[in-house]
């Protein structure tokens, strides 16, 4: 899992049907995880911009918010309260 930050959104009008409806956010680690680079997720739990979040990638990504069979390698699966 990963804590990162959302930074903005993504708007793609052509996507896998599998993501249809689905909202899209880019996601900045914070400085002290393993992953660098900023990255978009799959919103599963409502996060907005600025706020803290906790994120789940790869098979456990696509599990979490119940999309097993769609092309989704990092997906929030909860907004950060404390660290």
């Amino acid at each position: 899992m990963v804590i990162g930050t959302v930074v903005g959104s993504i708007v793609a009008t052509r996507k896998n049907e599998k993501l249809v409806g689905q909202k899209l956010l880019i996601v900045r680690p914070l400085e002290n995880m393993e992953v660098k680079d900023e990255f978009i997720a799959i919103d599963n739990v409502g996060a907005g911009i600025g706020e803290t979040v906790l994120v789940a990638r790869g098979s456990a990504a696509r599990i979490g918010c119940g999309l097993e069979s769609a092309p989704v390698d990092a997906a929030i699966v909860g907004i950060v309260d404390e660290t």
